[in-house]
């Protein structure tokens, strides 16, 4: 998708440039755009101009509305800290540089700009640079699940996360994580398997997206870009680090309805994306583990503490993200004409579907108390009589 004409390619470049002068969640650089328009607030932040008188009130009374003390509102501290940057400024340079690599800069401007990233008010994005296809940067949030954890995981974290975001992604659930080596790595390649939803995964990213980081995982991250998308506030070339982590683990929060830690030691950087989800009224689930296994002290410590509810399965992870949608009520039962004929099996396969949610075949075997063997042959007898229909999501009466 190009670009929306409709965007001025000034606001645009105003973007680009303040993406590039500003860190992440640098709260006065983002209050500027938001008071002044992205135009006048790169001329202020860049030096090129001084600010208005009307222009410092507007920015003094946003930044005691959003909380910010005087210290940390300061616009001269502000400006001598960006004073570095600010003769260096290239956006147009920066812009051609991600779309020569495939990519493209997305703006708030812009119609298909993620709602879900306003629930994080004055620490929003000022922009995001993609790669992937960008018509699908749209997708819901209310149908995307963050999974994280360890960069050093066991065995046992990596089955867990790969069970969990491969049966999450096989029912239409977009995963986000991270990029990174571990739970992160093991969610977006299970996405990428099973993913029935568009896009299956995206990876936000702590660096440039022209460059894969870490490259060990340039393969995988290659893969996000061709199916899914690959996301970063952080201008192309940059570099990750530490407090660029910490950040971007806002952004995995926000795109998200939920997220599921599945392991994390007691410091981990994986608990402040459960803590970023928790200040955003985001549900959170932990993963249990041995309670000697240093990878999962930080699993336990959010539940101790409270952030976290105790998960163990995908259908967990569900009740948890679709709590009024968890226990469906009693189906009516099917007419007398429809179970003509159909062994007891079946019928009891055919009272378990739902009418309108899908149900997986191993949730259908508990639910009717048959084998899988039996739900496996009672769905293709039950779907050539026209009474049950399939998709990658699962099965539900027709």
């Amino acid at each position: 998708m190009r670009p929306d004409p409709s965007v001025p390619e000034t606001v645009r470049l105003a973007r680009a440039g303040l993406s590039r002068l500003l860190e992440p969640g640098d709260l006065p650089g983002t209050l500027l755009p938001a008071v002044l328009g992205p135009v006048a607030a790169l001329e202020i932040a860049a030096g090129r101009r001084p600010v208005g008188a009307a222009e410092h009130a507007a920015y003094t009374r946003a930044a005691a509305e959003a909380g910010l003390p005087p210290r940390q509102a300061s616009l001269g501290r502000a400006l001598e800290r960006w004073a570095g940057r600010a003769a260096a400024l290239e956006p147009a340079a920066d812009l051609a540089r991600v779309r020569a690599c495939g990519g493209w800069f997305a703006v708030p401007e812009d119609p298909d700009w993620p709602a879900a990233l306003a629930d994080l008010g004055a620490a929003a994005p000022l922009g995001l640079w993609g790669r992937g296809d960008r018509a699908l940067l749209g997708f819901p949030a209310s149908r995307a699940v963050s999974v994280v954890g360890a960069r050093d995981c066991s065995h046992y974290g990596r089955r867990v996360a790969l069970d969990l975001a491969g049966a999450l992604a096989a029912r239409g659930w977009t995963v986000v994580s991270g990029g990174a080596y571990g739970i992160d790595e093991a969610a977006h390649g299970a996405a990428l398997a099973t993913g029935t939803a568009r896009p299956p995964t995206v990876s936000v990213m702590a660096g440039g997206v022209d460059r894969f980081y870490p490259r060990g995982n340039a393969q995988l991250l290659a893969r996000v870009a061709e199916s899914g998308l690959l996301l970063s506030e952080i201008a192309p070339g940059g570099t990750p680090g530490r407090f660029r982590f910490l950040q971007r683990n806002r952004l995995i929060a926000a795109l998200s309805s939920g997220t599921v830690v599945v392991e994390a030691r007691w410091r981990s950087g994986a608990l402040s994306t459960a803590h970023h989800a928790d200040a955003l009224s985001r549900p959170v689930g932990a993963v249990p583990g041995g309670v000697q296994t240093g990878t999962s002290a930080g699993c336990h410590r959010l539940v101790r503490e409270g952030t976290a509810v105790l998960v163990t399965d995908v259908d967990e992870v569900l009740e948890l993200l679709q709590p009024f949608g968890a226990a469906p009520a009693p189906e009516p039962e099917a007419p007398a004409a429809d179970v003509d004929g159909l062994h007891e099996p079946d019928r009891r396969l055919l009272d378990a579907l739902p009418l309108r949610a899908r149900s997986r075949p191993e949730r259908l075997a508990r639910v009717a108390g048959l084998s899988a063997r039996e739900v496996l042959g009672g769905l293709r007898r039950l779907e050539e009589r026209g009474l049950a229909e399939g998709t990658g999501e699962g099965w539900r009466r027709r």
